[in-house]
């Protein structure tokens, strides 16, 4: 019998069956959203939030100047005043939304793109650019204002949050944790570990997963085959996507989870699904992986711009208010700029120190290396 012949015996699962087989088996997304694209106030069944016009008026402030320090911030390094930059255009929303809906005792870990919700925090925005200067490692205490420093490695910050969140159910104590990421760290081995920890040990930890759609150049349906927050299943414990251009859906929704945390009934994925409107960081070409339609689709689901109508369609806010707006912006501008440019260089012997505790033969060898090295441009100068 030949090989065809015994192949042909072995039954065929038909093409039909193959092309389900390869299709995700996931329902369709559902997105919890309070503010239509177009600035209209709808209602949720499981999401209610009741502002103020002041307080409607404090998020759109918020989001204004935070979209303005992260311009100039921008503007600054293509000056040459800062390294690099990563900027939060497009994620004001999910940023202030879910920052606002932190209390004082709860703790956040970011990672190198919060600079919104460093702003809820009371971060001095300042204080943010010391490290893209180079002059710093991050320029606050993160224990004064429960924000810790800024991560660069990806997804590690989830494990931080993690560990933290188990400390603080064990010392009995209310509070919640927060952790951000993007989708492009949610494929990481230790956002797995964090979502498994948590789940095991009930941790009072949020994961708030701004999917910007496109982790550097890679898009998000390149990393997963489901919704992201859908993934929170497989470990046990709730997920939801809201939009992230939404603040006031971002912060129904991120409220909502840093209560059931505080209850003690254990972690929840909020996707906050957005967009990032600018480059990954100021050293990234967006134009060479995305298209131009793409961007502009999104700019008309601003989220800036749909709080500002809602609150002119409402009567909540009048010209004078945003008059007045601008002209704080401005001010807070020229004074990002002239603190940057204020910064002190930083002590270049600085980063030899601390590397042991009682010195090494290997860093000394270093150190003298360097100096040698800076005294031979002073040497050319002569």
């Amino acid at each position: 019998m030949t090989v065809e012949s015994t192949a042909a015996r072995k039954p065929r699962r038909s093409s039909k069956r193959a092309s389900a087989a390869k299709k995700p088996q996931s329902s369709e997304p559902q997105l919890v959203q309070l503010l239509t694209p177009e600035g209209e106030r709808v209602e949720h069944p499981d999401y209610e939030i009741d502002l103020s016009p002041d307080e409607l008026r404090g998020l759109y402030r918020d989001m204004v100047l935070t979209r303005r320090f992260d311009a100039e911030a921008t503007a600054l390094q293509r000056q040459g005043e800062l390294g690099l930059w990563a900027s939060l255009l497009g994620q004001e929303a999910a940023q202030i939304g879910s920052g606002r809906a932190l209390r004082d005792d709860d703790y956040v870990f970011p990672t190198y793109r919060e600079h919104g919700v460093a702003w809820c925090r009371g971060v001095d925005p300042t204080n943010l650019l010391g490290m893209f200067r180079g002059v710093n490692h991050g320029g606050w205490d993160p224990n004064t204002n429960n924000f810790h420093l800024y991560t660069i490695v990806i997804g590690s910050q989830t494990l931080h949050a993690t560990g933290y969140a188990m400390g603080v159910a064990k010392d009995g104590a209310d509070s919640a944790v927060i952790a951000y990421f993007g989708d492009g760290a949610s494929s990481q081995g230790d956002v797995a570990e964090s979502f498994t920890f948590s789940a095991v040990y009930n941790a009072p930890v949020v994961f708030f997963c701004q999917n910007n759609q496109w982790a550097i150049s890679e898009p998000t349906e390149k990393q997963t085959r489901v919704p992201l927050y859908q993934r929170a299943q497989g470990y046990g414990f709730p997920g939801v996507r809201v939009d992230g251009n939404d603040v006031l859906a971002c912060l129904a929704v991120t409220r909502s989870a840093l209560e059931r945390a505080r209850r003690g009934e254990g972690p929840t994925l909020v996707e906050a699904f957005t967009y990032r409107m600018g480059a990954h960081t100021t050293s990234d070409d967006p134009t060479k992986y995305r298209a131009d339609e793409e961007r502009q689709a999104w700019e008309a689901k601003d989220p800036i711009l749909r709080l500002r109508t809602y609150l002119e369609n409402a009567g909540h806010a009048d010209e004078a208010f945003f008059t007045s707006l601008e002209e704080e912006s401005e001010t807070l501008g020229k004074r990002v700029r002239e603190a940057v440019r204020a910064m002190p260089d930083p002590d270049h012997l600085a980063i030899f120190e601390n590397v042991y505790a009682d010195g090494h033969a290997l860093v000394d060898e270093e150190r003298a290396q360097f100096l040698a090295y800076q005294a031979s441009f002073a040497e050319e100068g002569k």
